[in-house]
This record gives structure tokens, sequence and C-alpha cells, in this order.
């Protein structure tokens, strides 16, 4: 089989498997949460993501790994785990709340950007090394639970304290 089509399939089964597990463990648990205390798991979960690091290990990944791919991606992620940790010690004030909506933007632009950079610079599977983790089982559940904080974020504190005060005991 072609290497591209392995990552490719790779990457869907990835997004298949974390979407069974989003939608039957992670959003059942978060759904009659506070907006802060649903927002805390997935915060806690991408300030990880620092690993993204890695595309900047000589030996890690191959030496021809296209450097505009290998800093955007090691830098945007970096970036992203900074803003999760500075919204995770700020929750649930309101700043906590603006700096969770300037991460969630921020981490999923660094995401889909991440692909974007992959295809115009012609990366090949081969070329990611061991990082070969990152994008195919790492990043689909990262794209998840962006999708989950954006829902949480578009809340309002009013839908927030009903759906709490509905929590099954």
């Amino acid at each position: 089989m072609v290497p591209q089509l392995v990552f490719f399939a790779s990457i869907a089964f990835g997004f298949i498997a974390w979407g069974l597990v989003t939608a039957r463990y992670i959003w059942p648990q978060l759904r009659f949460q506070s907006r802060a205390d649903a927002l805390r798991p997935l915060l806690i979960l991408h300030s990880f993501r620092f690993i993204g690091l890695a595309f900047l290990v000589p030996g890690v990944v191959s030496a021809d790994l296209p450097p505009t791919f290998a800093h955007s991606a090691a830098y945007g992620d970096l970036m992203a785990a900074v803003l999760a940790l500075l919204s995770l010690l700020s929750l649930p004030t309101g700043v906590g709340v603006a700096l969770a909506w300037t991460f969630n933007l921020w981490g999923s632009f660094d995401l889909l950007n991440a692909f974007y950079q992959a295809r115009h610079a012609g990366l090949a599977a081969g070329q990611l090394g061991p990082t070969y983790f990152i994008p195919t089982f790492v990043v689909p559940l990262l794209l998840l639970t962006h999708g989950l904080a954006f829902r949480i974020l578009l809340q309002s504190p009013r839908e927030s304290a009903f759906l709490e005060a509905r929590r099954p005991a």
C-alpha cells in the first residue's frame, strides 16, 4: 500500500475512533457541567501540546522534513499549550473565558494550518519519523475536543447553570 494512503487512512481511523470515544465517554461527562468545569479537562489535555516541539528535534524527524511545516507546527502547538495553561489558571473569571476563546480559536487554526502546511510542503509520511503518531493519534482527539470547547463556550451562562442543575446524581 502507498505510504501516503496509509497515512491518510491512519488519520481517518483516528477521527473515527476518537469520535466514538468523545461521543460515548467525554461529552456525556462534560455536558452537564458548568462552563469552567467542562473546559478544565479539555484545557489540561491541550496543555500537553508542547509535544509538537518534537518536530524540531533532529534524529526524531527526518532531516528532510520541510522546515516550514516543522516550525509552524512546533511553535503553533507551543503557543496553544501556553494559551491553554493561561486559560486554565484564570478560569472561571471573564478573563479566563476570553483566554479560552483565544486558545480555542488559535489552537483550531493551528491544527488546520498544520494540515495545510503539510500538503503545501509536500510532506511525506516517512519524514515524520516517530512523530507520525501526532497527526494520526493526537491531532484527531485535539480537533474533536476543540469542537467540544466551542460547544461549551457558546453556551450562555444561563444555559450552563440550567444544564448543571439537571445533571444526573
